[in-house]
């Protein structure tokens, strides 16, 4: 039975799952995680279906040093030998205009995916280094599935900035939209839990986590999404702002005197979640505001703002059929999605609070008469797996 193996190389961590082919669909048999990359106390731990979870030291590794020994320990524990792979495919962040679709990669696909490095300079490099390893010590079909191309549905209202065109078409300036590996996966699911085309199917999806990203799906196609030219624009998230006035950095910069660098950093690292309450853990801030802190209920107030803010916006594409949480906060925090859907009921939306505690199997917490509210664990891995599959045949 051939395997599928998912590689989802970023500068810090590598995430690694294998699938197996079972009647021409992926089922998920291990993952491994290879975390705190090039630092002295690196670990690789895998675990899955049958088999003892197990942790060993990988101090120093680099990408490439991490997937080797993530290849060596599924071999190991008899997940997956190098004989039985069939197809590799792996998460790239960021396609710009380029990708609409998963592609095979190619000596053409690896290039244009270094060119789009100037969007995403900390995420594309290490997406790269993944998949230059893993061509090169295999010989077998190999595909990359990006995260903005979800988005390539998007009209041109939704992805123009109102800046000279000139700038936008010179150096490829516009919203490219981000987490739509998730996004689709969450849309896909709900749809067919609730038996309706996909192609029919409109929703709205809330990925909330430390990075966090509203979209508008209308007929299975997404035509809009919160984040923008990078992950940085819509909700407020573990240490990125959102949507803030374009003039805020140059107002800091004239003011503090932060170069360029020194904002951006600003607004990426040290801003959201954790600018306002000095911390990036949500269950942290909740804790901390139910005990009466001023600083992380004011957090919590305005996280929980800025989603219904999009809700609102998205709302005007017409009634979906459902509104979806998914990501580690949507997924896992009853009291972030209660505070989020309260006193929506005059736009039709209303939770039912005894579910949304106990997330009842098939995860729809939304009261009766209302528009449905589901709750769905994203897998980015298995949607990569499905494409892999789909373009690779293994």
């Amino acid at each position: 039975m051939k395997k599928i193996l998912v590689i989802n190389s970023g500068s810090s961590t590598v995430k690694a799952d294998v699938f197996a082919v079972e009647n021409n669909q992926p089922v998920f048999q291990a993952k491994a995680l290879a975390d705190k990359i090039g630092k002295a106390d690196g670990s690789l731990t895998v675990k899955g279906k049958g088999i003892e979870t197990r942790t060993v030291a990988i101090a120093g590794a680099s990408i490439e040093t991490a997937i080797r020994e993530i290849i060596e320990v599924f071999a190991a524990a008899g997940i997956c030998a190098r004989e039985n792979l069939g197809a590799i495919g792996h998460r790239v962040v960021h396609g710009g205009s380029k990708f609409s679709a998963p592609a095979i990669i190619t000596d053409e696909i690896t290039a244009v995916i270094s060119e789009m490095s100037v969007f995403a300079p900390l995420h594309n490099p290490a997406n790269l280094a993944g998949i230059q390893f893993c061509r090169a010590h295999f010989t077998l079909p190999q595909v990359a599935v990006f995260d903005t191309a979800f988005h390539q549905t998007m009209p041109a209202v939704a992805t123009t900035y109102a800046i000279p065109r000139e700038l936008s078409e010179k150096y490829g300036i516009r919203r490219y939209g981000f987490h739509g590996t998730s996004h689709e996966y969450v849309t896909h699911e709900c749809a067919r839990r609730m038996s309706i085309p996909y192609e029919k199917f409109s929703a709205i999806s809330l990925h909330l986590g430390n990075g966090a990203s509203a979209c508008a799906v209308q007929n299975g196609k997404s035509i809009d999404t919160s984040m923008g030219f990078t992950p940085l624009e819509g909700l407020v998230m573990g240490t990125r702002s959102g949507d803030v006035d374009p003039s805020l950095p140059f107002f800091l910069q004239n003011m503090v005197g932060l170069s360029a660098a020194d904002a951006e950093s600003l607004f990426n690292k040290k801003s959201g979640l954790l600018g306002i309450s000095g911390s990036n853990d949500m269950r942290e801030i909740v804790s901390r505001a139910d005990a009466g802190d001023a600083a992380a209920l004011l957090a919590v107030e305005i996280f929980c703002a800025r989603v219904r803010k999009y809700i609102g916006a998205y709302l005007t594409h017409g009634r979906p059929h459902a509104l979806i949480f998914t990501g580690g906060i949507g997924e896992n925090s009853p009291a972030i999605r209660q505070r989020v859907l309260t006193g929506l009921g005059h736009l039709g939306i209303a939770p039912d609070r005894q579910k949304n505690a106990a997330l009842p199997e098939g995860g729809c917490i939304s009261a009766e008469n209302a528009i449905a509210v589901f709750v769905i664990n994203t897998d980015e891995e298995l949607m990569i797996a499905r494409e892999t599959l789909r373009l690779a045949h293994p």
